[in-house]
């Protein structure tokens, strides 16, 4: 099992939860979260004075897939998330050791 981690524009999340749940991810978890990589955040101008917004709103997507849907699942999330901008956000994929359902104490593949 991995952990794949998105983090991508808040306005392609609806789009991405259909990509996934198309290719069989049935559970996921989102946070509002903000950051910045290599845009490195932008200038803005408010009551005529001009300030810098570092971090922008972003969304983090996360899912736990079996192993044999992980590239069903990444190819999904890219296709989905992707705008062709700056900014359109990372990818990351854990392994998981472990998973236990709190309900019924099943583990593992069962627990997904």
């Amino acid at each position: 099992m991995k952990l794949i981690t998105s983090i991508i524009k808040p306005f392609k999340l609806d789009e991405v939860r259909e990509a996934l749940a198309e290719v069989g991810v049935t559970g996921l978890t989102v946070t509002e979260v903000k950051g910045f990589g290599r845009q490195k955040g932008h200038t803005e101008l408010y009551r005529g004075a001009e300030y810098v917004v570092d971090f922008l709103p972003k969304v983090k997507v996360e899912a736990v897939v079996p192993s044999d849907r992980v590239e069903a699942a990444l190819e999904a999330i890219t296709k989905a998330a992707r705008t062709g901008k700056i900014g359109d956000g990372k990818i990351f994929v854990t392994p998981v050791e472990q998973v236990i359902r709190i309900r019924t104490g099943e583990t593992n593949e069962a627990a997904v």
